[in-house]
């Protein structure tokens, strides 16, 4: 749970990158990247849509170019300015970016086995965890709390975003790794509570 005296939005809006080439290769991206399809452009350019009222001045994104080219889209549609946020970056997959899971399977026999016996804790190899990601999770709510102006619109991604979410409401990593952070959809969060917008 965040503690009260950082500097963390009391509502904000969350949204992952569009849908990209290696998400429907079912490649993991992890901290690499792959370009947004003409789907995931699309998506961005709804999320626009959903939030041209919503009052957003702020546009907080991951570094990694799948989430600045949805950000820069939705942050042109709305006239918001946007900045960068490293903290924002999606969970590091390390050695296994760019792999399918076949892949990883064949390469890594017992590795689903150890990772399942402790999601929250295992490390991807050469990687982060979950647990060292919530870390970069609360620095990230709060640099973009001191940077935006009124409630943000903070574009990252699935992983991370579970993390970013478990932060704003206080969820214990069960209930956080229960949480599904799908494309084209707009979380509006406020302490402990969150909606679809």
């Amino acid at each position: 749970m965040i503690p009260q005296d950082r500097h963390v939005p009391e509502r904000l809006f969350l949204a992952r990158h569009g849908r990209t080439t290696w998400n429907l290769e079912h490649r993991l991206q992890g901290q690499q990247d792959s370009p947004l399809t003409d789907e995931g452009v699309a998506q961005a350019h709804a999320v626009a849509e959903r939030l041209r009222d919503a009052g957003v001045l702020t546009v907080c994104t991951s570094p990694l170019g799948r989430a600045t080219q949805t950000a820069a889209i939705i942050a042109e549609r709305i006239g918001a300015e946007m900045i960068e946020v490293p903290e924002l970056a999606e969970i590091d997959h390390g050695e296994l970016a760019g792999m399918t899971w076949d892949e990883i399977d064949e390469l890594y026999p017992t590795l689903r086995e150890e990772r399942a016996a402790n999601r929250y804790g295992w490390a991807f190899p050469g990687g982060e965890s979950y647990a060292q990601a919530r870390v970069r999770a609360r620095k990230a709510l709060s640099s973009c709390g001191w940077a935006a102006t009124g409630a943000p619109l903070l574009v990252s991604h699935e992983m991370i975003g579970r993390m970013l979410r478990a932060e704003l409401r206080g969820l214990d990593p069960t209930n956080a790794l229960a949480l599904r952070h799908p494309h084209g959809v707009v979380f509006e969060i406020t302490r402990f509570s969150e909606g679809i917008l």
